[in-house]
């Protein structure tokens, strides 16, 4: 391998750095790169993930995370994923303890931070494929192919490509996936240190380190397991020196010397091997046992091509979504937050252009296997497998060949992939220096092509701190994305630009319209705007579309409420309740609905299950209050209200509303401490001066109540019954100084 390091001597012509030194560049190029996002937000799929997951919490038992996916959803429901990532999320529970919260700037270093280790580790792994494994009398690996190994580990740390992985917190999947998975794959070379006797037992540990290493690589993402099979390959290829072309073409001569192959009568590597299946088929079993109720179900605007009826048209788009990821490989300049929806449409016949993608990417494939197979050079022969090798085997699982996927392209997949990129670019370049006069002028590309790639990850990390950003970065990209115009809309929304919202959740629609997620926004806002018609139009399609779409069946029966529609309005949520039993909101509106219809006791129950399925429901506790304080249960109001207080003890509304059931019960003292404390926790509130002032007029004292009524006048000029508390204050203060004169 010295040859190919030679061909790169007019591209690196530095002196040759010593490992430390070149893992040391690489460590911090990478850091460099990504560095931008150390502050940034939790945007897109971490809110799911982190925020809105309950296994980080210390609250849930450390056992849950063996038995949720990694969204926190119990596998066993049949709406998880599936996705099992039980040591990933341990992660993030350990980030969230130290951080003292969902505090986002302690998860963002750590996934920087693992980047440029395994920047590090790439160093280590490149010198293993391009320069072979040779160790010393002491069992010390050589670092071979010095230059080829420091070319292709700084291509891997600066490839715009891992952005998604590195600033966007859920990446840590792939970035702990990929550690573990260098780790085997170097465990695995040192089961070859030795070849003694005594060496076999050493060999037969570090293969079961690699499984082990493979198992928890798994644990963390499952792309993991295919380091198994990478093994398996580099175990036959350079370690067993199997040569495929030449036991092909023994096989078609009936040649009687494949018989003395000394592969086919290697003991140790038929062991390995046996090794290496029954720990991979292990894996799988548990994998499948934990699974629980089978495969994730996924819809057709998260993998369009898997759900078309041709096999034909499933077998072209799928092979267009191979040459797409290729592409981002190669030219990682046009990179997005999310793929579906309408973002790359179907192929449905052969004549459409973009078949030329997925024929030019065939067509390089079959090259770069016909050289691997068929040239004479042993070490060009075994880059080229291993190169193609670590390509192709860790994006099986998101091939769609053994299992649908979730999406259509996803740039978070191609995070170990992008390795064997590396080493086929590496060998390119070596080649084209060897074949050509005009060295500096490939030095000249590939240092432009490293410093630009950093450029575009410093851009991209920027675009990466926030959800405004990053949604609209994808407008260029995938502007027929309908999900892109939704987030978008629904940015917007939670900032209180609705105008604007409305206008990306209607484009939303207009892409897709059977996006019910969209729909049902769009039908809150309306609601909100009383433009109550067209919000119950769109809702109303929403659960045609989907009928087991519990929030727009609620959504809808508001709306419902509002048009005075009742008996429509409770069967919308019944029917929310049917399709979501633990839903509290939805009995919280229930409950409005009855108070309404002045069904108090079917009220109070609607209400009481809000707060058996979701103790901290305020709204629901302040209303069952209210309704018994204006039905005169003054004792029953005063039990729930302290009840209420004992779950939610600084809820300032829950101390109003019990404030003012003491009060009309004569428990002044009290009364007034609990108007205090919540004038403490909220002071700009009129009402809250206002009942104190009530309170200390019924009490007796004046000059307290005079004082209250002013300061809750000034807040709310407009509020009437203060003003008519105040003036009724007013005369009987004046008569009292008359009644003094």
């Amino acid at each position: 391998m010295a040859e190919l390091d030679a061909d790169l001597d007019h591209i690196l012509p530095s002196p040759v750095l010593p490992p430390f030194w070149a893992k040391l560049v690489v460590g911090l190029v990478a850091i460099v790169c990504f560095a931008r996002s150390y502050d940034g937000d939790f945007v897109f799929d971490d809110s799911e993930a982190i925020v809105n997951n309950k296994d980080l919490q210390a609250e849930t038992p450390l056992g849950d995370l063996w038995h949720h996916d990694f969204w926190g959803s119990r596998l066993s429901s049949n709406t998880s994923h599936k996705s099992y990532r039980p040591l990933t999320v341990l992660t993030f529970r350990i980030n969230y303890y130290l951080s003292g919260g969902f505090y986002p700037m302690g998860f963002h270093v750590v996934n920087i931070l693992l980047h440029g280790g395994i920047s590090v580790l790439m160093v280590d792994v490149f010198s293993v494929l391009f320069g072979g494994l040779q160790y010393t009398s002491k069992g010390r690996r050589l670092h071979l192919a010095p230059r080829a190994s420091l070319l292709a580990a700084l291509l891997f740390a600066v490839h715009p490509v891992h952005t998604e992985c590195v600033a966007g917190v859920v990446g840590r999947a792939d970035l702990l996936c990929a550690l573990f998975f260098l780790l085997s794959f170097l465990g695995y070379c040192k089961a070859f240190r030795e070849s003694t006797k005594e060496g076999t037992y050493s060999s037969t540990f570090w293969v079961l380190l690699s499984i082990f290493l493979g198992a928890v690589a798994m644990l963390c993402k499952e792309q993991g397991i295919t380091v198994l099979g990478l093994n398996a390959v580099f175990d036959i290829l350079v370690i067993g020196k199997f040569n495929v072309l030449e036991i092909v073409q023994k096989v078609l001569h009936k040649d009687k010397s494949l018989e003395n192959l000394g592969m086919l009568r290697n003991g140790g590597l038929l062991f390995r091997m046996t090794l290496l299946t029954s720990g991979g088929a292990g894996m799988l079993y548990v994998r499948w046992r934990i699974m629980g109720t089978g495969p994730p179900a996924f819809t057709e605007v998260d993998n369009p091509a898997s759900f078309a009826d041709s096999v034909l048209v499933r077998a072209i788009n799928y092979n267009y979504y191979y040459s797409l990821n290729a592409w981002l490989l190669l030219c990682p300049w046009w990179l997005c937050f999310d793929w579906s929806m309408g973002c790359i449409p179907l192929i449905k016949s052969v004549s459409d252009w973009r078949v030329i993608a997925l024929a030019a990417l065939w067509f390089c494939l079959i090259g770069l296997i016909c050289q691997a197979l068929c040239s004479e050079d042993g070490h060009k022969r075994r880059i080229l497998t291993l190169g193609l090798g670590f390509l192709v085997i860790p994006f099986l699982p998101a091939s769609n060949l053994f299992f649908r996927v979730g999406f259509v392209v996803a740039e978070r997949v191609l995070y170990l992939p992008s390795v064997g990129y590396c080493v086929l670019l590496t060998f390119g370049f070596g080649a084209l220096s060897k074949h050509t006069k005009k060295k500096k002028l490939i030095a000249a590309v590939v240092l432009g092509i490293v410093l630009i790639n950093m450029l575009r990850c410093v851009v991209r990390s920027g675009q990466w701190r926030s959800e405004e950003q990053l949604f609209r970065s994808a407008l260029s990209v995938c502007p027929l994305n309908a999900k892109v115009h939704y987030n978008i809309g629904k940015n917007l929304a939670d900032k209180g630009n609705q105008t604007a919202a409305i206008r990306y959740y209607r484009e939303a629609v207009r892409l897709n319209p059977k996006y019910v997620h969209a729909m049902n926004n769009l039908g809150n806002i309306l609601k909100e705007r009383n433009e109550l018609q067209e919000a119950e139009e769109l809702l109303s399609l929403a659960v045609q579309i989907q009928p087991d779409f519990a929030a727009a069946w609620m959504n809808l029966g508001i709306v419902q409420n509002s048009l005075k529609r009742f008996e429509a309005a409770e069967q919308s949520y019944r029917t929310a309740i049917k399709h979501r039993r633990k839903y509290p909101d939805c009995y919280y509106n229930l409950g409005r609905l009855y108070a309404d219809l002045n069904r108090h006791v079917d009220a109070l129950n609607a209400w009481r299950n809000a707060t058996v399925l979701k103790p901290e429901h305020s709204l629901a506790w302040n209303n069952m209050i209210i309704l018994l304080d204006n039905t005169g249960n003054l004792a029953q109001a005063e039990a729930v209200g302290r009840e209420a207080l004992g779950l939610i003890p600084n809820d300032h509304s829950l101390m109003f509303s019990l404030a003012n059931v003491l009060g009309k019960s004569q428990k002044y003292k009290e009364s007034e401490a609990l108007f205090l404390k919540a004038i403490k926790a909220n002071p700009n509130a009129a009402s809250y001066h206002g009942n104190l002032a009530v309170l200390y007029h019924r009490w007796g004292h004046l000059d307290l109540a005079k004082k209250h009524y002013e300061i809750s006048l000034q807040l709310d000029p407009t509020a009437s019954g203060t003003k008519e508390n105040y003036g009724l204050l007013r005369r009987k203060l004046e008569q009292m100084q008359k009644k003094d004169v």
